[in-house]
């Protein structure tokens, strides 16, 4: 006997999901910013790789908050496909530009950051408040980046804020709907 998929994805176990989701990226930016830093080339094709994470998460997260159909999977594939290719297309931007000599390496990287932080905050609005955060970070490390040599340590000291606080925040309102 099958259980319907709502009982199977309660809420709580959707944010489970979800906060795992926004580890795995907290974590993979980290290692993202670190490899940039290292080798800007490297950076870059790490970034495009990770574009791709990115919109898988964010067609996964967008298919557990649906109703299921398959109706609500062909548009939401539709239109992630779509903004990812064209967050795609604007980091290809990017690369062609540092190319042709105008952006340094080390600069293209954190340009392509700041790109995949603005598609992710926007995809936030239409995914979940949790990648909009992801995508704030990314974008406040590329500003660390570029001010500070040992950035490294203060963005782990952000993302460790941002799980513990996306955790205390859930407690608190799982606590307040108890109470009601």
């Amino acid at each position: 006997m099958s259980m319907p998929e709502d009982v199977i994805f309660t809420e709580r176990r959707k944010f489970h999901i979800e906060e795992a989701i926004l580890i795995l990226l907290l974590i993979l930016s980290l290692v993202g910013i670190g490899i940039t830093d290292y080798s800007p080339a490297d950076g870059y094709g790490y970034w495009i790789l990770m574009v791709l994470v990115f919109a898988v998460f964010a067609i996964l997260i967008a298919w557990l908050q649906s109703r299921h159909r398959s109706s609500d999977f062909k548009k939401i594939l539709r239109e992630q496909s779509l903004h990812w290719a064209t967050s795609l297309l604007v980091v290809g931007g990017a690369f062609l530009i540092q190319k042709s000599g105008r952006l340094g390496p080390e600069n293209a990287g954190l340009v392509i950051l700041l790109i995949l932080s603005l598609s992710t905050i926007l995809d936030g609005l239409r995914v979940g408040w949790r990648f909009s955060l992801v995508g704030l970070f990314m974008g406040v490390s590329a500003v660390i980046a570029a001010y500070t040599e040992h950035f490294l340590w203060i963005e782990l000291l952000i993302a460790v804020g941002i799980v513990a606080a996306t955790i205390l925040w859930e407690y608190l309102i799982e606590k307040r709907a108890q109470a009601s």
